[in-house]
């Protein structure tokens, strides 16, 4: 038997529910207290759910309408409820939803006996929007509904399609006889028997679906109907013609008589010469149609809750309606906040019952006889830190589809995964010594120690395709004649450093001779003997593009790529690796430059640290220009893995610039996009429903003959950034790219993608504009595909909301640290020591130094460093502080010194720079 959804528990009738929350008020637990009521007359109030149950609900007459219907998302453990509403019939018989800052008395006159329907209010284009499970379930209860009453109108192709997704969901896999007979006795449509043996013939291609997948499914065909979320109002025009208004999140829609959609232009917000007038059968229908405008334009339009009205000192005029709760970007953001935090559970599928399992209890569900409302029986009792004979501790490890949490959210280490530390170690440190040239030296040698592991990363890369027949011989001389001298040679460097710094710490008589506080003349001597090494340094990009080549001809040696990629070792992008060489260059020349400023002309090291440094500066000088051109390479071939729609990304002369997330207006509203920009062409993307988490390209737009204007639109594609240093940052970008395209002569757009053919992108007509007639197989798949790693900076931009140019990421790499840092969360006594390393925009934890792989990362786009104030009470020194919303870190560092070290490279992934160079890469780093 497959194995249940973690997320969700099934009664074999498609009914689910989340798991309990200490907020839910659950009519199974009567061990819960509801929330405190205003005081007043209470009454209990009905309210139907969507999959045709009643729960009564005790509120008071004076508490608002947001009162009770916070009630029933708790009791649904609901968090997206702002989609939803509740819906009841006024004494004018309209049909109209609660109002949410109205108390209930003034709007229900007789509560005991009014039915309150919790409905979908608002329908968002796109369901990938929908970020929860419950909620996406929900909304398919919602379009099973408006299917049966006939409200969801289409063709005949299109609705056996969707009844097949939903008895999918409700009894399983296709079996001929059962599902027959299920269709026999269940109506879904209007004049449902002359479709059966076609919902039959689409039920049969559904077998291995979840529920979950065949909502999505279900959704996903049903966004794209004309009649998706319509709900329609009679009206008439000048001329008395019969219309029907609706309100989407487009804007208003006139529909005729006949029921033929004729799309009309709304009230404009910068003209006022687009007004239309309709004329409504009553004052009360036109108010009614009114409000539902106003909270649509709210909800999908603005970024934040409007603020009420000031009261009228004297007399009000107007209305005093307003939208009130979370606009939809609201609420993604404060999903995508919390969504790590959710009480993970398990169920477990029987044929006599389901059992579900949480923190907090056991809930039992008889699903002996399959029904429509299962009868539910409270029952009590603890789990004691064991979730379904799981220690919470191991679930709290992996998120609900059993792959590993994102590091896309703050790593939540608990005391099992470090060493818990205390003052100790600061009367230890007090023994060694406090000049700032031996923490340079320190430095060099946690950062040598870090860097001989990654070759370690690369030498295990070439032992495991190495063996392999699908390998070129080639590729595997390259790689071997490049990394295995390099590890070779840094390991001896890095025992010399660590034997340098020991007898500098004063563990042995060396002290005695008055040579050992220096490091200049181990830098030299290494440094030379490594110039022999560096000649082939320049032909980096040959490996890259020779593997990129092999992975091609060969889907087995890509696989093996893949499959160690994916593995915990390979912490960053497998090609960020083969460039590490050419970085640590870079940073021996930092440590020198350092050292040469802070010791006098005088020193005894200054000589053979000038020296060294003058050495190092000019193999870099020589490799800097082809160090650019693989930095970007290097980009390019990495992006290629995170796109799903583009055939020839990497090509001769295209250059990265910037990736990043921002709003596209389309005919659907402000749609969250990824967008990348190269120096030829913009792409914009979102991000699938696989498990491959990979971006789908929706369209490109050619930068020749491009203009950009200050209100963010761009070849007549309206785009929104989340703050004005966002918007100059992509101005600035754009601006020069559409310079730049002006007299160059490289790429041509076309030849990223021939699948694509929305240049024009008004719409994204080339991806929604879709036939019903073209909906038979599913948009979103939903197998299993290939895996792919979801941690990449794209993913990171996505989920805050961000962006980085091609410059932060060569600034990022240049300024890499490691070492031991005492770290501690906002909440907690003590202190623990780990081993950080800081790369990629990321810091990455280890027990210790010789861990082959980090426990856990952390991504510091969006987050802020600062130095604690005296609120915080952390008496200590050398503390900074990271936070990023509501998650709040304080990390110490052992001197002055490393102090502002960790702050400087943490400032160059927390405040992404603006251009430091041009790009055609003459110019170096500001």
């Amino acid at each position: 038997m497959a194995e249940p959804d973690p997320d969700t528990i099934s009664s074999g009738a498609g009914q689910r529910l989340g798991a309990p929350e200490t907020l839910g008020i659950s009519t199974l637990d009567p061990g819960h207290r509801p929330p405190a009521m205003p005081p007043g007359r209470h009454v209990t109030v009905r309210v139907r759910m969507l999959d045709d149950t009643e729960e009564l609900f005790d509120i008071s007459q004076k508490a608002s309408g947001k009162v009770l219907f916070d009630l029933v998302c708790s009791h649904m453990n609901l968090i997206e409820g702002d989609y939803f509403g509740l819906e009841f019939q006024n004494q004018q018989k309209m049909m109209v939803w609660l109002d949410h800052i109205k108390p209930i008395i003034k709007q229900l006159r007789r509560p005991k006996h009014t039915i309150l329907r919790f409905s979908v209010k608002f329908f968002p284009p796109d369901h990938a929007q929908l970020l929860e499970e419950l909620t996406r379930y929900l909304f398919a209860l919602q379009i099973k509904q408006d299917l049966f009453c006939g409200r969801l109108t289409c063709n005949d192709t299109s609705a056996a399609l969707m009844v097949s997704y939903i008895i999918q969901s409700e009894i399983g896999d296709f079996e001929e006889s059962q599902c027959r007979s299920h269709l026999l006795n269940n109506n879904y449509i209007p004049d449902q028997m002359p479709l059966i043996d076609k919902i039959m013939e689409f039920h049969s291609k559904n077998i291995g679906q979840t529920p979950a997948e065949s909502d999505c499914h279900l959704l996903e065909v049903a966004r794209r109907l004309e009649m998706y979320g319509i709900r329609l109002h009679p009206a008439k025009d000048r001329e008395g013609t019969k219309l029907s208004l609706t309100v989407a999140h487009t804007g208003v829609l006139v529909f005729q008589v006949s029921l033929k959609s004729v799309q009309c232009k709304v009230v404009n917000s910068s003209s006022y010469q687009d007004t239309l007038e309709f004329l409504m059968p009553s004052r009360d229908c036109c108010k009614v149609f009114w409000k539902i405008c106003v909270e649509y334009h709210a909800f999908f339009r603005l970024f934040e809750e409007p603020k009420p009205k000031p009261k009228p000192v004297l007399f009000s005029r107007g209305s005093s309606f307003r939208f009130s709760g979370r606009t939809q970007k609201q609420v993604i953001e404060y999903v995508k906040e919390s969504e790590f935090k959710k009480i993970p559970f398990e169920s477990c599928l029987t044929l006599s019952c389901i059992v579900f399992s949480s923190h907090y209890g056991h809930l039992w569900l008889r699903a002996g006889v399959v029904s429509n409302s299962p009868h539910l029986s409270a029952s009590s009792g603890h789990s004691h830190g064991m979730v379904n004979g799981q220690k919470l501790l191991d679930l709290c490890s992996h998120s609900p589809d059993g792959r590993l949490p994102s590091p896309l959210t703050s790593p939540l280490l608990n005391d099992a995964c470090s060493v818990r530390t205390d003052d100790e170690d600061e009367v230890r440190r007090k023994r060694f010594p406090t000049d700032r040239a031996y923490f340079i030296a320190k430095e060099l040698l946690t950062t040598e120690r870090t860097y001989v592991k990654d070759l370690e990363v690369v030498t295990s890369f070439q032992s495991a395709v190495g063996q392999d027949e699908a390998t070129p011989d080639s590729l595997k001389d390259a790689i071997f004649s490049t990394f295995e001298p390099l590890h070779k040679f840094h390991t001896g460097f890095l025992r010399e450093v660590e034997q340098r710094l020991a007898l500098w710490e004063g563990r042995s008589n060396a002290h005695i001779k008055g040579d050992y506080q220096r490091i200049g003349d181990v830098l030299l001597k290494n440094l030379q003997g490594l110039k022999p090494l560096t000649a082939n340094l320049s032909k980096q990009s040959e490996i890259l593009l020779e593997l990129e080549k092999a992975c091609k001809a060969s889907r087995r040696l890509e696989g093996l790529c893949r499959d160690f990629e994916l593995q915990k070792v390979c912490y960053i992008p497998l090609n960020v690796f083969i460039l590490r060489p050419l970085h640590r260059l870079i940073h021996y020349k930092q440590i020198l430059e350092r050292l040469c400023k802070h010791y006098p002309a005088t020193h005894v090291d200054f000589r053979d640290c000038r020296a060294a440094l003058a050495d190092v500066s000019e193999v870099v000088d020589q490799l800097q220009g082809s160090l650019i051109k693989m930095e970007n390479l290097q980009k390019l071939l990495e992006l290629k893995k995170d796109l799903i729609g583009v055939d020839n990304l990497v090509v001769p002369g295209r250059e990265f610039i910037r990736l990043g997330c921002l709003s596209k207006l389309s005919g659907k509203g402000l749609q969250q996009r990824m967008f990348f920009l190269f120096d030829d062409v913009i792409l914009y993307t979102s991000r699938g429903m696989t498990a491959t988490n990979q971006f789908k390209v929706h369209g490109q737009l050619p930068l020749h003959g491009m203009t950009v204007s200050a209100v963010h639109s761009v070849h007549l594609c309206v785009f929104s950034s989340s703050s004005l240093v966002e918007m100059d940052k992509w101005m600035e970008d754009v601006k020069m790219a559409i310079e730049m395209a002006k007299t160059s002569n490289g790429p041509s757009s076309e030849l990223l993608t021939s699948s694509l053919t929305d240049n024009k992108c008004p719409e994204d007509s080339s991806v929604e504009a879709e036939s019903e007639d073209d909906m038979t197989a599913p948009h979103v798949s939903l197998e299993k595909p290939t895996p792919h790693r979801g941690n990449t900076m794209v993913h990171v931009c996505w989920h805050r909301n961000t962006s980085v140019s091609m410059v932060d990421f060569s600034i990022a790499v240049e300024n890499q640290l490691s070492g031991n840092l005492l770290r501690k969360f906002k909440n907690s006594n003590g202190w623990q020591k780990l081993w950080v390393v800081f790369t990629n925009f990321s810091l990455f934890f280890y027990k210790s130094h010789q861990d082959d792989y980090p426990l856990a990362s952390l991504p510091l786009l969006g987050y802020s460093v600062t130095v604690p104030s005296e609120s915080e009470n952390i008496h200590k020194d050398y503390v900074f502080k990271l936070h990023f919303k509501s998650h709040v870190y304080y990390f110490r560092s052992e001197s002055e010194y490393t102090f502002e070290r960790w702050m400087e490279v943490i400032r160059s992934a927390t405040v992404p720079s603006s251009r430091a160079r041009g790009l055609n890469g003459k110019e170096t780093h500001a």
